[in-house]
């Protein structure tokens, strides 16, 4: 059997499964307003953040997990790498993911629907998270020793009082958006491409887990929790089979006949290649027919003809099977002798 496959690459955009571009961007739009202004009512809740902050710090060493420390050590060797690390923390995050979804729109519209879906779904749950587990990060824990690189080597996004910030929330360390959207990113151009270069594009999670880390503004385990909670998510908004790579199945030649000039076994003394007779002279069928009991020619090329019930056990080819016996060449001799 063969398979012609089909690569993403090699088609060109399913122009009718693209939604509307102003529905979708006032939808976009609207699902970030309602989380940057849900993170700014999570705002406060300062000793509930730092006592969480605590337990976070604790689990992680009973979790033998890499201290955070080890990664910004590396950063800290060079003022120029510490800012670019603080750099691509502030700029990188929602551009790369704004870009990421308007490629899918104009070039991979069902796995856009998909992606935006999930990125929802994914965004609305790390809300309700950081309404109901307020977390400190560890740039703010006395007890983890690290600095605050956003404010002594710059550039940050954050204000200088994390309790009194109306930019953002501070207190939102659980779980990392920053790394959740980043290996959605990758996922989806991963799945959407057919380049060989496309696992490349893990690199932007690697890095984006790196540079959260030793900036001191997430956990290890921040980043493990938003995993778990995109695999959850990915499996809940799976791809339409209509959008999938599917094989397409191509029929057999051979499958209710043979094709010309090609082999094929032969039935019944001389009957045509796939053909199947019964009670008939040896050759009546004509190929691919199926006849029962009848005078030799009267079946169509590929006709299904039948007079009467077939015998529960019937001849093909002119072969008499069980059934046919000695009775049946009982009843034949006495038939010619009353004939004579």
């Amino acid at each position: 059997m063969t398979y012609a496959r089909t690569e993403p690459t090699d088609q060109e955009p399913d122009i009718r499964a693209r939604p509307p571009l102003v529905r979708e961007f006032l939808l976009v739009a609207g699902l970030f307003l309602a989380y940057k202004f849900g993170r700014q009512a999570a705002n406060g809740h300062v000793e509930e953040a730092f006592r969480n902050a605590g337990n976070v710090w604790d689990l992680e060493r009973t979790l033998h997990l890499p201290g955070e420390g080890a990664v910004q050590g590396l950063l800290l060797h060079s003022q120029p790498l510490i800012h670019a690390a603080n750099t691509y923390y502030a700029a990188v995050h929602f551009p790369a993911t704004a870009l990421f979804l308007v490629w899918l729109y104009w070039r991979r519209p069902r796995h856009y629907v998909r992606s935006r879906r999930v990125l929802a779904a994914l965004t609305g749950a790390a809300l309700v998270l950081h309404l109901l587990v307020p977390l400190a990060p560890p740039r703010m824990l006395p007890a983890a020793g690290l600095v605050d690189t956003g404010q002594v080597y710059g550039p940050t996004v954050y204000g200088q009082t994390p309790a009194t910030d109306t930019m953002a929330n501070q207190f939102a360390a659980m779980p990392s958006l920053h790394v959740g959207w980043a290996v959605m990113v990758a996922v989806g151009l991963i799945v959407a491409t057919r380049s060989r270069w496309r696992w490349l594009w893990l690199l932007h999670p690697a890095l984006t887990l790196l540079v959260v880390v030793g900036t001191a503004n997430h956990y290890w385990l921040d980043a493990i929790v938003v995993g778990a909670m995109l695999a959850v998510a990915l499996a809940a908004f799976r791809l339409p089979l209509s959008a999938r790579t599917m094989p397409a199945r191509q029929p057999r030649p051979d499958l209710w006949g043979s094709v010309e000039g090609s082999p094929a076994p032969a039935y019944a003394g001389g009957a045509a290649p796939g053909a199947f007779a019964s009670a008939g002279p040896a050759g009546s069928a004509a190929p691919g027919a199926f006849a029962s009991a009848v005078p030799a020619g009267a079946a169509a090329p590929g006709a299904f003809a039948s007079a009467g019930p077939p015998p529960l056990f019937g001849a093909v080819g002119g072969s008499a099977e069980p059934g046919d016996g000695a009775d049946a060449g009982s009843r034949a001799s006495a038939r010619a002798g009353a004939a004579r």
